[in-house]
């Protein structure tokens, strides 16, 4: 289950982690869809509870309880410092996750909403978390502290990185693919939500996410790479809600296009402000792709994944031309597994218990 603010995805996977069925609530908070295999309808989703009521109604109908279950395995985005791995969830495991609210506060509110629905209603069902951030848990200190003082209240200011969840399923699919897992491997997870990820001997050491997933790439709605101090500056002239509204919500392609975020329809407009906004996508990932790359201390191949990552030739070509001076290194895409890494993590924690 993968609950955020405007959609949970759900897989159901049996007990040889084959997907057997997927059930999507969109457009959460007004008029939403819920999409049972292939087949979609129109459905009232004001809140998040009642996309979650939906989800388990339609469960019901292909004649499936939650009681019938063995485990729920969540996503959830923020684990902070500690939850470096996935976890049988208990009621620590749960105040661990809501004392992570202030670092992912579009987040892990949601996640935790989904976990208190599921114990309502199975109270006796096992549940698990697997962590966006635990992939990153092995980048150095050098890489992951900003350069403030050591005092005990700023230790929480830090990167964390994210999408580690689509990384960690990228390492293991990619052999299928290139043989062997590339020793120093550059991971795009492009989407609406987007980033990099340095990946040396099949571990995190650099990514562009950093305390937020706001930092980083240019992304569908979220500003990406923006000085702090004209953060600070936007603070001052909008105020702190306005600010995070329009950093969060009305920023990345949306804000440059002033037309969609989403990278299909930009790609069909022929207006300067959605060729641009392309551009400045493809730009940032390109030069950050050289930190990347030069934290890895050169380059063996490159992966794609995330929606536009696997299904814009555009970008995939537009970026490998701009990184041709590196030579001639191996390109991959690789289809984003990230429900069934939680279901092969979460058949894991069951063995062991």
């Amino acid at each position: 289950m993968n609950a955020g603010s405007s959609s949970i995805k759900t897989a159901l996977f049996d007990g040889a982690l084959s997907e057997t069925l997927r059930i999507e609530a969109t457009g959460i908070g007004g008029a939403g869809a819920l999409k049972v295999a292939d087949t979609s309808q129109s459905v009232d989703l004001p809140d998040n509870a009642s996309a979650l009521a939906a989800i388990i109604e339609a469960l019901e109908q292909q004649g499936i309880a939650l009681t019938d279950l063995r485990c729920v395995a969540h996503r959830v985005v923020h684990g902070g410092t500690d939850l470096t791995t996935a976890q049988l969830i208990t009621p620590q495991i749960r105040q661990q996750i809501a004392d992570c609210i202030p670092l992912a506060p579009l987040h892990n509110p949601h996640h935790l909403a989904a976990i208190d629905a599921v114990q309502k209603v199975a109270p006796d069902l096992p549940q698990c978390a697997s962590f966006d951030t635990a992939f990153h848990a092995t980048i150095p200190t050098v890489a992951h502290r900003f350069a403030l003082p050591n005092q005990p209240d700023l230790t929480g200011l830090r990167r964390y990185g994210f999408h580690g969840t689509s990384y960690a399923a990228l390492t293991r699919k990619l052999p299928e693919h290139s043989g062997t897992l590339p020793r120093r491997l550059l991971a795009l997870h492009l989407g609406n939500g987007a980033s990099l990820c340095a990946i040396k001997d099949g571990q995190s050491i650099a990514t562009t996410m950093g305390y937020s997933p706001l930092g980083g790439l240019t992304m569908g709605t979220r500003a990406g790479e923006i000085d702090a101090g004209a953060v600070l500056a936007l603070v001052r002239m909008r105020g702190l809600d306005e600010a995070d509204h329009l950093l969060h919500h009305q920023s990345g392609l949306l804000g440059l296009s002033g037309l969609s975020a989403d990278m299909r329809t930009l790609e069909s407009s022929e207006t300067p402000e959605a060729r641009f906004a392309i551009e400045h996508f493809c730009y940032w990932i390109t030069r950050q792709a050289g930190s990347m790359i030069a934290a890895l201390g050169g380059l063996d191949a490159i992966a794609f994944t995330g929606g536009i990552g696997e299904n814009s030739h555009l970008v995939q070509s537009t970026v490998l031309e701009n990184l041709r001076w590196m030579g001639d290194v191996p390109s991959y895409i690789v289809p984003a597994e990230e429900e069934l890494h939680i279901a092969r993590e979460a058949h894991g924690l069951l063995d062991q218990t």
